[in-house]
């Protein structure tokens, strides 16, 4: 896996830029902060160039948390730095004279002049500028920090990155104002020396020196229905446009993804269907059928609840694998559309990825307002004393002569409005039970609001909802209970293919 492929693009082209970049993180602990900052360190430079400091973890719990660190282009990154910035005390060191404090700030400011008026494009740096340091080290040294001016500037002329886990950790060991210690190494090292600089601190509120540094991420967790989410906001990257400020964060595997909004990637072409087992009819999803024991079982009742925040392109992740993979087993589909949703539409979707021919033979969609039609999809359920025989000889002729099992397809929110609350329930009690004696199945897709939420929900053999967070559509069981995942087109197979990315 490409280290920086999970990274939001805003970041990767916020450090892609000439010259030092500063980079604060925050969050509470267990948001994700380290995750992301080791993960940075992989992706943005070579092995040789990485430096970590942490003097919260050993080397065996990083291990442990982060498996994949013992890679060995990344065990040498880390392990080899880690020690010998921990052990910076062992070697020995030649004693420098004291600095004069006042002459030490005069070149300061004069590099700051000097700096914002100079030619971007002079060749970068091949030594580190200590001036800051030691305005920071007159009174006490800090032999970690020194050590990683020494390793950057052995990096030099190359761009290094470094990586501070965390701020307050190393301020608070030797009793550094932390605005300072920022300071120092931003206009050391970023501004002067040509190094990616990443803060880690344990704040996940707005903080004063948020000003000194490039740019600003904050990491934190909520309670979504009783599963843990992790959100990544960007505040602030200098000169960089933030196309997406909040990113939904996954930390499977000790590995960090962010999920990149929404837009559907379609790759045209015939549909293969997954194959059924004995007791049950795949979803086409196999990341679902696994959740739900092999798919829907036969003679089950499925329903899909979706939140006002899922637009219809979202819902459709699901739902377009569930239609096509039936279909392209030669079963027929009976269905009722959600409002707002069209026969002609339902068709031009589909048929994208099968014979239209085989769409026309074996899909009927309800249309309660129309007394006849062309259509040999569309079924004309205008009068009323009809529509009971018509509904009855579709399913016939969809069954076959060999009395093939069929879908029950049905958008919740029409059928209230058709029928009323009370008449759509009785109607529906009496279509699952059918269902629950035969080998057809019924999927229903139920929006917020309906009178007769709570009676579908209690009837249902499985219950998933689709929601949307961070602009990412996700989907998570009911029945059966699971976690939060993210529903992301393949990419190699492209829409309609789809995968559930568990959000931990």
């Amino acid at each position: 896996m490409n280290s920086l492929e999970y990274i939001p693009e805003e970041v990767r082209e916020f450090f892609s830029k000439e010259g030092g970049r500063s980079l604060l993180v925050g969050g509470m602990p267990g948001t994700g902060k380290t995750t992301f900052a080791l993960q940075l360190l992989e992706g943005l430079t070579a092995p040789e160039r990485g430096l970590y400091l942490t003097t919260r973890v050993s080397d065996e719990s990083l291990y442990k948390q982060f498996p994949w660190l013992k890679d060995k282009e990344m065990k040498a990154r880390i392990v080899d730095s880690s020690r010998m910035l921990l052990d910076a005390l062992t070697p020995p060191e030649e004693e420098q004279k004291p600095a004069d404090p006042n002459k030490t700030r005069i070149v300061a400011s004069s590099k700051d002049f000097l700096q914002s008026i100079g030619d971007k494009g002079l060749s970068p740096p091949s030594r580190v500028d200590r001036t800051r340091l030691r305005i920071l080290t007159e009174r006490m040294r800090i032999p970690e920090v020194e050590r990683i001016y020494d390793s950057i500037e052995t990096i030099l002329p190359e761009k290094p990155t470094l990586v501070i886990d965390s701020v307050e950790g190393i301020t608070g060991k030797y009793g550094v104002d932390q605005e300072d210690f920022i300071f120092t190494l931003q206009k050391d090292l970023a501004e002067h020396s040509n190094t990616n600089i990443v803060f880690v601190t344990e704040k996940s509120e707005p903080d004063p020196v948020e000003f000194l540094v490039d740019g600003v991420i904050r990491f934190r967790n909520e309670v979504f229905e009783d599963k843990r989410v992790r959100h990544m906001t960007i505040m602030k990257l200098r000169a960089t446009e933030i196309k997406q400020p909040a990113y939904l964060v996954t930390l499977k595997d000790g590995r960090f993804r962010s999920f990149r909004p929404f837009g559907p990637v379609y790759k045209p072409g015939r549909w293969t269907p997954f194959p059924d087992t004995d007791t049950h009819y795949s979803t086409g999803i196999p990341d679902l059928d696994s959740l739900l024991g092999g798919g829907y079982a036969k003679g089950s009742y499925n329903v899909i609840e979706v939140d006002l925040n899922v637009p219809d392109d979202e819902y459709q992740l699901v739902l377009r694998p569930i239609l096509l993979n039936f279909l392209m087993h030669e079963r027929g589909i009976v269905a009722v559309l959600n409002g707002g949703s069209h026969s002609q539409a339902m068709k031009e979707d589909l048929a994208r990825f099968m014979p239209e021919e085989q769409f026309d033979r074996l899909v009927r969609v309800a249309d309660y307002f129309i007394t006849q039609t062309n259509l040999p999809y569309v079924m004309a359920l205008g009068r009323r004393e009809e529509a009971l025989r018509i509904w009855r000889a579709n399913q016939e002729f969809l069954r076959g002569k060999d009395n093939k099992p069929i879908m029950d397809y049905t958008g919740f929110d029409t059928l209230e409005y058709l029928q009323g609350g009370e008449v759509a329930i009785k109607g529906l009690l009496e279509a699952v039970s059918h269902i629950k004696i035969s080998n057809d199945i019924g999927v229903g897709v139920l929006k917020p609001g309906l009178k007769s939420a709570q009676e579908i929900v209690n009837m249902a053999d499985t219950y998933l909802r689709v929601t949307d967070i961070d602009r990412r559509p996700c989907i998570y069981g009911l029945k059966p209970k699971t976690i939060l995942y993210a529903l992301v087109p393949d990419e190699e197979k492209g829409i309609p293919h789809v995968k559930l990315e568990p959000v931990v």
